[in-house]
């Protein structure tokens, strides 16, 4: 017996504002759930370190690594907020899990 895929997302629009270019955000997951009420729900998931999540904390001194910080932020909620509208227009959830969602120290 194959394996036949029902479902897959394969990218989301988004502009950076690093570049102010059009790229293509591919997430990490689309689940099928079935919730406490019974309800099939479809969601796009995102898996990132925490720290990816939060803005970076102001630096005293502008370092590569402090740049290169703000700007992975500045991409990263640009994706997430064009992935939260697509799923608004799909009847989707879009949700962000971190180590501390999944468990891991």
């Amino acid at each position: 017996m194959g394996t036949e895929v029902l479902r897959l997302v394969r990218s989301i629009p988004y502009i950076s504002p690093v570049d102010n270019r059009p790229h293509r955000y591919y997430p990490d997951f689309y689940v099928k759930v079935r919730n406490a009420d019974n309800i099939v729900e479809e969601w796009i998931v995102e898996v990132k370190p925490a720290v990816q999540t939060k803005e970076p904390k102001k630096q005293k001194r502008i370092t590569k690594r402090y740049i290169n910080e703000v700007k992975t932020y500045a991409v990263n909620i640009s994706k997430w907020d064009y992935a939260v509208e697509w799923c608004k227009d799909r009847n989707y959830k879009f949700v962000i899990f971190t180590e501390h969602e999944l468990g891991i120290k």
